[in-house]
């Protein structure tokens, strides 16, 4: 693992086109237990607005409560913003955020004609789950909640057994919201996540999986950090998250496209905005020199 470079005195262009892709809580906006270190944001702010960059957020967030945590944090603007675990794919334009309707399309299959209030009703006798707020729902995106002390294993067993038995292909995305120690479900199309989103989206803009750099912290990030697009863990992160990120991306063969934020890097803690540019600057340190 290459050594962690002194804090940036500037950024550069990059010597290729370069995607950065994030989460938003507890990755960029520092809303966990770990204090932010000062200054780490805006430096983050900085090195996007370089020419060469574009930048996407990728959250299980739908797109008012983006927008909303952009004004609050002060993020920077995006160019993309992938909404609701990867079930929306959005891009700027003239008349506002505008949905890539081939990404719809290419979802619709898995459902076919059923929808969220279908899937629900057939999972309405099952123990534990209970269903997330309205907002936090999407035409191809059910959620639920989970008492801290369901095993969830044996719970989405089930569910996926069920829901293939109508003819439903799903994704089950697991993950915790951790200050309020819940669990947390989202059930997805199959081709719907983070990590499918993003090489749709890498793929019509006609660049690689180097040409992209992925930042996360939770368990619906797993799918996207053990992937070979390129990525970071901030320090942040749950030390089962992290382990298990290791053990999946060493067991695939790509731990070499896995970065674990440790601090340091600026005379930061490598939280949130510090550990995504501690990883930028692990993969591409020309941008941070």
């Amino acid at each position: 693992m290459n050594p962690i470079p002194a804090a940036p005195s500037g950024t550069r262009a990059p010597s290729a086109p370069l995607l950065i892709c994030t989460d938003l809580d507890r990755t960029l906006i520092p809303n966990g237990a770990q204090p932010e270190s000062p200054g780490a944001r805006q430096r983050f702010a900085a090195l996007v607005s370089q020419p060469g960059l574009q930048l996407a957020y990728v959250t299980g967030r739908h797109l008012e409560l983006v927008q909303e945590a952009m004004v609050a944090y002060d993020l920077p603007p995006p160019d993309f913003i992938i909404t609701d675990v990867g079930t929306r794919i959005l891009r700027k334009g003239e008349a506002g955020w505008q949905a890539l309707e081939a990404w719809t399309a290419r979802l619709a299959p898995d459902w076919g004609a059923s929808g969220p209030a279908d899937i629900a009703t057939l999972l309405a006798d099952l123990p534990g789950p209970y269903p997330q707020e309205a907002e936090k729902q999407g035409p191809f995106k059910l959620s639920y909640y989970l008492p801290p002390a369901l095993t969830p294993g044996p719970l989405l067993s089930s569910i996926q057994t069920r829901l293939q038995a109508r003819g439903l292909r799903v994704n089950l995305v697991h993950s915790l919201d951790e200050p309020r120690q819940l669990g947390l479900l989202d059930i997805l199309p199959a081709r719907a996540s983070k990590r499918h989103a993003i090489e749709f989206l890498l793929a019509g803009l006609g660049l690689a999986s180097e040409n992209c750099l992925f930042a996360g912290d939770s368990g619906n990030d797993l799918e996207v950090l053990v992937s070979p697009i390129p990525a970071v863990l901030v320090a942040n992160a749950a030390p089962e998250v992290r382990a298990r990120a290791l053990a999946l991306s060493a067991s695939a063969g790509l731990g070499d496209r896995l970065y674990c934020a440790r601090g340091g890097f600026g005379g930061w803690n490598g939280c949130y905005a510090a550990g995504i540019l501690e990883g930028i600057a692990h993969y591409h340190p020309e941008l941070v020199a």
